[in-house]
């Protein structure tokens, strides 16, 4: 059971900010995603932000507090540091998620784990509502080939997971620890090896995700999905009260649907931050500078919010941008789905 909603999304706990939208009002964000580090010190197979370069860039952090400090008053509920590169490779990550709890923003990471070292573990895990991992092989032969990276990574990493496990357990830290796996041929045989491994570690759940595709990217990876929706129950069945496999068949099946909105809708109540300080609507489109909102280090965040040059990019894409060619099963599909069935209600819906 996908207790966390991976594949859903918990817009609908947010009813008076979804008034304010049916309202017609700019509603400032819920969730924004930040890139802390532009750079990464892996070269995965699947990378969705290849085409970026890894660039030694990483965001400044006074900046980024200033910008945080407002983005809170303003409403933004919580901010996930992940994007086109590792986070922990910014030197002062530790201090950054510290200040975004302190300021009311819940918080959360994704990494590759690599550096997620006893300090960062004992600094951040009391502020993190969420840590996922980024593991896509049982073995350290198939880590280095899908990661494409040093062998050794793979033991490092689940070496680390059993550090922040044993200080959550410890401290009684309600962060919820959490592994991804992308499912693709060359880990398919290693899917069972991956979960017993976690099992025993005592992390709370692994995620496995099929690859999409992301329009900018220069990799593809193609997989059948369908062929593999039989192992949804054979997965499922080494799920326990303290810990769970999500296999995400729902968003597998959806890479090959047409989708039922025309527009995208949920960029209302999300933002993408890259490591230069560059707004975007999501992370499809980080890079390009027609879909950027402005900069936090030129703006302040209501400045961004509030411009003429958003509000025009968000009526255009509300409206005439079309998500036939955009990113299949994207981050925001699910809200999509629900908002615009709201704008495009069925009938009889007094009928309950």
């Amino acid at each position: 059971m996908d207790d966390f909603k991976i594949e859903g999304h918990k817009l609908m706990y947010h009813v008076s900010r979804l008034n304010e939208w049916i309202n017609g009002e700019n509603v400032c964000p819920i969730y924004l995603e930040i890139s802390p580090s532009g750079q990464c010190n892996h070269r995965c197979v699947f990378c969705a932000f290849d085409y970026l370069g890894y660039k030694s860039q990483f965001i400044d952090k006074n900046n980024l507090k200033k910008f945080l400090s407002e983005a809170a008053q303003s409403g933004v509920k919580s901010v996930l540091y992940s994007g086109e590169g590792e986070p922990l490779l910014h030197k002062k990550i530790s201090e950054i998620i510290v200040y975004t709890k302190e300021v009311g923003i819940d918080v959360a990471i994704t990494t590759n784990g690599v550096f997620l070292d006893e300090q960062i573990i004992s600094e951040c895990l009391p502020y993190l509502t969420w840590m996922r991992i980024s593991l896509n092989a049982g073995t350290p032969k198939t880590y280095a080939r899908v990661h494409r990276c040093n062998p050794d990574d793979f033991i490092r990493v689940i070496k680390n997971l059993e550090k922040a496990v044993k200080v959550k357990r410890e401290n009684n830290y309600s962060c919820t620890i959490g592994v991804q796996i992308v499912m693709i041929p060359e880990n398919m045989k290693e899917l069972t090896m991956v979960i017993s491994l976690l099992k025993d570690i005592g992390v709370d759940y692994l995620a496995i995700k099929p690859f999409s595709s992301h329009p900018m990217s220069k990799l593809s990876i193609d997989f059948d999905y369908d062929e593999y929706s039989c192992l949804a129950d054979q997965l499922h069945s080494y799920s326990n009260k303290d810990f769970k496999v999500i296999f995400r068949g729902r968003t597998m099946k959806k890479l090959k649907e047409i989708k039922l909105y025309e527009h995208c809708l949920g960029i209302s109540f999300f933002a993408n931050i890259d490591a230069c300080g560059d707004v975007y609507p999501c992370h499809a489109f980080v890079g390009n500078d027609k879909f950027r909102y402005g900069n936090i280090y030129k703006s302040f965040f209501s400045e961004i919010w509030q411009s003429s040059q958003r509000k025009d990019l968000l009526a255009w894409m509300s409206s005439e941008f079309n998500t036939v060619n955009c990113r299949k099963a994207c981050r925001l599909d699910e809200i999509n789905r629900y908002l615009w069935e709201l704008k495009h209600p069925s009938p009889h819906i007094n009928f309950i």
